[in-house]
């Protein structure tokens, strides 16, 4: 447990009910489940639009492929369905100021690596302030970056944590933005596939409001709602 503040007063709470208060507050009117994983069982999906925040890594000792990682049922079931684009996954880039997928003391997030290339994943990468035109933000400076990989920058995104205000950092919370904005775009085009959720998202992100954009840094560049819910005729 530990304290901040979103808006609500200082509450203190674990990681998990941080994160899943935050993406109830950028998508209020979603259903939000949580999953405990000390129980050993699939992520299950229900009907409608399924999205996945996942505001954690699963590190070992680098140099395995990921084949080689004998995954728990809980990690499985998630990388199959950002395989098969059953769900929108919202995968944390991570906190340890090197690429997705890199090593660090180490170590690798191989469920970093699990995700790369799969339809409806999208990284997410912490600013540490939200852009404009005017003002433009830059990584934070704990962040993961997209790195050199193309698979993993025409799937990274970044978004403002602004811990300055909240007392909140890191990617973990970056993650519940973009997985509150999938719920709102699809609450809006209901008949969208996630992966067509998930490219709405990366396609309609800003490069414009980043300090010296550059695709290895920040992907795809920073999520914009309204951009992804806007006719194509005003994006």
């Amino acid at each position: 447990r530990f304290s901040g503040n979103s808006g609500l007063g200082v509450q203190t709470q674990r990681h998990g009910e941080w994160t899943r208060q935050e993406a109830s507050m950028v998508a209020p009117l979603a259903t939000i489940r949580s999953k405990d994983f000390s129980t050993g069982t699939a992520v299950s999906l229900a009907p409608g639009l399924n999205v996945l925040n996942l505001s954690y890594g699963m590190y070992a000792k680098a140099g395995y492929s990921v084949s080689q990682i004998g995954w728990a049922p809980e990690e499985a079931s998630i990388i199959s369905y950002a395989t098969k684009g059953s769900a929108v996954v919202s995968k944390a880039a991570g906190n340890d100021a090197v690429a997705v997928g890199g090593i660090k003391n180490g170590q690798q997030d191989y469920l970093d690596l699990a995700l790369v290339g799969k339809a409806s994943a999208i990284f997410v990468g912490a600013l540490s302030t939200n852009g404009t035109t005017t003002s433009k933000a830059q990584l934070a400076s704990y962040s993961n970056y997209a790195g050199s990989n193309p698979l993993v920058q025409s799937h990274f995104l970044v978004v403002g944590v602004t811990g300055s205000k909240t007392g909140l950092y890191g990617t973990s919370f970056a993650a519940p933005i973009i997985s509150g904005y999938a719920a709102i775009v699809g609450s809006k085009f209901t008949t969208a596939t996630p992966t067509q959720i998930t490219n709405q998202l990366l396609n309609t992100a800003r490069t414009d409001t980043l300090v010296n954009y550059n695709a290895s840094v920040y992907g795809k560049g920073e999520a914009s709602l309204s951009r992804a819910l806007a006719p194509a005729s005003i994006k």
